[in-house]
Order: structure tokens, then C-alpha cells, then sequence
């Protein structure tokens, strides 16, 4: 089990909320190699313990993260890191969502694609 409590840090004085804090963590972890692909994460309430948090705090990084298809739980076995690179997960999404989006509209893939190019700059 990974021990995120050794290397996550929250800073209850910044502006940025304790949730995004834990979550953007767990991302980084993820890109640089702490966290790999199955690994197991500790229980909403292990780590809350771990770093003083709130329960609810933990379980909303959890539940965005699982959203994002960079988590996955898998019932009574635990939480565990889906994906070696968040952002494939996340714009794999994305697309899907602007494709089907796109094709509701009657709007082909040259179309489609200047859209995305307009939209990068």
C-alpha cells in the first residue's frame, strides 16, 4: 500500500482547497513515478488520519479523481491508481464528450478539428 501520508503535504493556510491540494498530489505522484498503475491507495480514512484531514476532504479527491478515470475502486479490495498518465484518461474523456458533441451538431471532423486548433491559438 502506497503511503501517501509520507511525501502528501496540506497546507491549511493556502487559498487553494485541502481537496485539490490531496488531488493534484496524488496526480504529480502518479506522473513522476511514486505512484504506478495498480498500486493500492489507503482507505478515505486511513489517509485522512494520516494527514489530519477531514474524512469528506479525502473521499471528494478520491471521488474527483475516480471521475477523471484516474482512480478506480474496486469494492471491497480498495482504491487504486488506473492510469500511468492522468491526462490520458482525462482528454481521452474530453474528446469522446467533443466528438459526440460535434457529431449532434452535424459538425464533421475537418470542422471539428479547426475548432480544436482555433481554440490551442
Amino acid at each position: 500500500m502506497a503511503e501517501l501520508g509520507d511525501w502528501v503535504h496540506v497546507d491549511t493556510q493556502a487559498a487553494r482547497p485541502l481537496f485539490d491540494q490531496l488531488r493534484t498530489q496524488i496526480i504529480e505522484g502518479i506522473r513522476d513515478g511514486r505512484l504506478t498503475p495498480g498500486t493500492r491507495l489507503p482507505t478515505v480514512r486511513e489517509l485522512a488520519g494520516q494527514l489530519g484531514l477531514a474524512v469528506n476532504t479525502v473521499a471528494r479527491a478520491y471521488r474527483e479523481l475516480e471521475a477523471a478515470g484516474i482512480l478506480e475502486t474496486r469494492g471491497r479490495f480498495g482504491t487504486f491508481v488506473a492510469s500511468s498518465d492522468p491526462a490520458d484518461s482525462a482528454l481521452a474523456s474530453a474528446a469522446h464528450t467533443y466528438v459526440s458533441a460535434a457529431k449532434a451538431l452535424g459538425v464533421g471532423r475537418g470542422q471539428a478539428l479547426r475548432y480544436v486548433e482555433a481554440a490551442f491559438g
